[in-house]
């Protein structure tokens, strides 16, 4: 058998042939071939030979194995003849029955979650990343303790005296990671309150706030280098962007904004994933709009649009948030398609059609999100002494100055601004 896998380790090696499985109960919003296909896409994210797909129909699950006996054998056979060190069950797996499976399989089982965790973890590039990773995946393996955790003491650079005399193993290895989950937490929640505080120096500024959601490899990292200039990683992969990044763009009508990248969504995200990234995905609840990216060229659009929104339900976010919808990557529809989706968005005030990639609809969506979040402005008309070089700056970059005029001695602005900014110059410049 190939050696992409050592038994003996916790991960896997690029490389590793697998086999993809999918249980099939009946319950997927989405059929069989999309389900392996979006799994396959997953393993693929991180270099992983995806040797053969599997769906099986399940009728009862089997507390031991998940799977009935002869299609525990059946795949046996397949793991065997495809020469794979490696079995991913798109669904999610107990302790018990993935110690089982491994034994009946003679091969690394991981489940959806663990799948997901393995990709996070090598796309982490920041030090919050990385904690927020290690937390969810310590979370995920606190019940799973069916192999030795001594690796962790190396990574946290000694622990000290971990029990007494005859503390069995598991019990060293859950005092090990509880002490780890700990430590990280305290360490999160001081990056939760370093967020907090630049939130909150933005929100005084103030600059709305526009946050990009939407399913892995939906193009957001493609719309966020259009609108920006900036270089994230934007490549054809699930979870290519996992660490979020800010960047200031101009709108009509808002000489300032920010906007967010943020990771992608997928269906059934791991929950330990959520409550790790809370201080991440605090940026999107506390966003002032949001601008959900949904790749139209993909045949399961629809199914993922309810699976963002029922993570963003997850997370917080109000269902009366503004909000809109950019209909990414119209330059992969065929003629047809691309004229029924573009006849669909025109109906819809909150829907843009775009190619993020060629920049098609682009400055048209920059329209529509610089209209609604102006869209509670007012007009005022506001004198300055002429030679009050800030406050005419300060009105520049806080509003839309329609007209400005020398009368007498005074610069007059005509001014359509939000009332609060208006409120803060009074409050400022008298």
């Amino acid at each position: 058998m190939s050696t992409g896998f050592d038994r003996d380790r916790d991960d896997f090696a690029r490389g590793a042939r697998a086999v993809v499985v999918f249980p099939d109960r009946g319950e997927s919003r989405r059929d069989a071939e999309a389900r392996l296909d979006e799994t396959a896409g997953l393993a693929l994210a991180i270099g992983i030979v995806v040797a053969d797909r599997v769906a099986l129909k399940l009728r009862a699950p089997k507390p031991a194995t998940l799977l009935g006996s002869g299609q525990v054998e059946a795949l046996a056979t397949t793991v065997r003849m495809e020469d794979a060190d490696l079995v991913i069950f798109d669904a999610a797996l107990t302790p018990i029955q993935q110690r089982n499976l491994e034994t009946a399989l003679e091969a690394k089982v991981i489940d959806r979650t663990g799948l997901i965790l393995e990709i996070f973890g090598e796309r982490a590039a920041t030090a919050e990343g990385r904690l927020q990773v290690e937390l969810a995946h310590l979370d995920y393996q606190a019940g799973r303790l069916v192999r030795s955790w001594t690796h962790l003491e190396r990574q946290r650079g000694g622990f000290g005296f971990l029990g007494g005399p005859g503390e069995t193993q598991i019990e060293a290895d859950r005092r090990l990671i509880r002490d780890r989950m700990a430590r990280l937490r305290r360490e999160l929640g001081q990056v939760k309150r370093t967020r907090g505080l630049h939130r909150g120096r933005r929100q005084r500024a103030p600059w709305p706030v526009i946050a990009l959601v939407g399913y892995t490899n939906a193009g957001k990292s493609t719309l966020f280098n259009r609108l920006t200039g900036a270089d994230v990683m934007a490549e054809n992969l699930l979870f290519a962007t996992l660490d979020p990044t800010l960047r200031q763009i101009r709108l009509p009508g808002i000489d300032k904004a920010i906007l967010s990248d943020t990771v992608g969504f997928v269906s059934e995200l791991p929950t330990q994933l959520v409550a790790a990234f809370k201080a991440t995905l605090e940026e999107v609840v506390s966003a002032d709009l949001l601008i959900h990216v949904r790749d139209v060229a993909h045949p399961d659009s629809e199914a993922q649009r309810a699976d963002v929104e029922a993570v963003l339900a997850e997370i917080g976010v109000d269902e009366a948030a503004l909000r809109i919808e950019a209909w990414n990557k119209l330059d992969l529809l065929d003629t047809v398609d691309r004229e029924e989706r573009l006849g669909e968005a025109a109906k819809r005030d909150d829907v843009v059609a775009i190619s993020a990639l060629t920049g098609e609809g682009v400055e048209t969506l920059l329209e529509t999100v610089g209209a609604l979040l102006t869209s509670g402005h007012r007009r005022y008309r506001i004198a300055l002494d002429p030679a009050d070089g800030a406050g005419a700056a300060w009105l520049h970059q806080h509003g839309e100055v329609l007209d400005q005029a020398l009368e007498g001695d005074r610069l007059v602005f005509e001014m359509r601004m939000a009332p609060a900014d208006h409120e803060r110059f009074e409050t400022r410049f008298g």
